[in-house]
């Protein structure tokens, strides 16, 4: 019998070792044939300061406990907006604001320019018009990779029935339903 780990290395470690086999690019590719919702992920900063960013990495964790997560690049400027906040909130766009989408995924520039929104809990923005909102405070948060994963408890949310902003194959869309409403 030996004692070789059949299980294959850290996948952090092997992605920071710049060892992996898998080309980031295609990878990327692969990924994008995923269909996510859109979001801007917003907190408050200690200064007190409005912060989002959009994000697509958003996914429910829990329905008891009301759990989500979404993750955010290790290098992002807004990490430690994120990791200070008591509190965050879920944004999910509707099909009508892709170009808030597009203003919050740029790294510079005042994203709330001309933004309605309302303060949440612990003061993190609560956008206007969007499909649904998410209030969570800040659970925990797990390192992956070259990402950082937020927990989030949900303390608060609102939802309507409009459309939700879809994101695949690097572009905006909208979901279709069939026409006999059950997906057959």
């Amino acid at each position: 019998m030996s004692n070789t780990s059949k299980h294959p290395p850290d996948p952090a470690s092997e992605l920071a070792s710049d060892s992996s086999t898998i080309d980031p690019r295609d990878f990327r590719n692969a990924l994008g044939m995923f269909a996510t919702g859109v979001t801007i992920v917003t907190a408050m900063s200690t200064e007190g300061r409005p912060y989002g960013i959009t994000c697509n990495s958003f996914a429910s964790v829990s329905l008891n406990p009301p759990l989500v997560l979404w993750s955010l690049g290790m290098f992002s400027q807004g990490l430690p907006i994120f990791q200070n906040a008591s509190h965050f909130t879920v944004n999910v766009l509707d099909v009508s604001q892709q170009t808030l989408a597009t203003q919050f995924a740029r790294s510079s520039g005042d994203k709330f320019a001309g933004v309605s929104w309302t303060p949440g809990l612990g003061s993190a923005p609560v956008l206007a018009d969007v499909v649904a909102n998410f209030q969570c405070r800040a659970a925990n948060r797990y390192y992956g990779g070259d990402h950082v994963i937020f927990l989030g408890a949900v303390e608060a949310y609102a939802y309507n029935r409009n459309n939700p902003l879809l994101f695949a194959q690097g572009g905006f869309g909208r979901f279709l339903a069939d026409d006999d409403g059950n997906g057959s």
